[in-house]
């Protein structure tokens, strides 16, 4: 268990139109919920598109914002030697440039038994699989997403299967 965090990252658009995602937000959170990392970071590039409506993030938030590379050796470290939960964690891992051991990913996107526990027969996203089988309401309104709410709701959806499933069914 104390092996075990939950990951999640806030991404804004850098480029022409955004186009491009880049780290702006990344929490981590214990098996237990508690925050061991939270914290805003610097994109490497100008940010064109905060995406504030799914990210949170406004441009007050990386004003003293930690840059990338300090942030990723932060979380790097953070997580060495630990099983990572998330919801599409891979999308997470891309951003922050990270190659996590794949038996040591548990991604409750990939787990067809939270699927079939919510009733539908494919992948759903974080917002519905909570909704349904934690009856909890996350990223509503016009706040944008929360990272720490976001890996703290994958970490309770795990929980719920961690006992029936193998490593290998939550991962790529």
């Amino acid at each position: 268990l104390v092996g075990m965090v939950a990951l999640d990252c806030e991404m804004v658009g850098t480029g022409p139109g955004g186009r491009y995602s880049e780290l702006a937000r990344c929490s981590i959170v214990g098996y237990h919920g508690n925050i061991l990392y939270d914290k805003y970071v610097q994109p490497c590039r100008p940010v064109t598109d905060y995406r504030t409506p799914w990210s949170g993030i406004q441009k007050h938030h990386l004003l003293d914002a930690t840059p990338f590379a300090q942030a990723r050796e932060e979380i790097l470290a953070t997580l060495e030697g630990k099983v990572v939960i998330g919801h599409s964690v891979y999308n997470d891992f891309e951003v922050l440039d990270i190659n996590h051991p794949p038996h040591m990913v548990r991604d409750t996107s990939m787990s067809p038994l939270l699927s079939q526990l919510a009733g539908f027969s494919c992948k759903r996203s974080l917002k519905v699989l909570t909704s349904k089988l934690l009856n909890r309401k996350i990223q509503g309104g016009r706040q944008g997403h929360n990272s720490v709410e976001d890996a703290q709701a994958a970490l309770d959806l795990y929980k719920l299967v961690e006992g029936e499933i193998r490593a290998p069914l939550f991962s790529q």
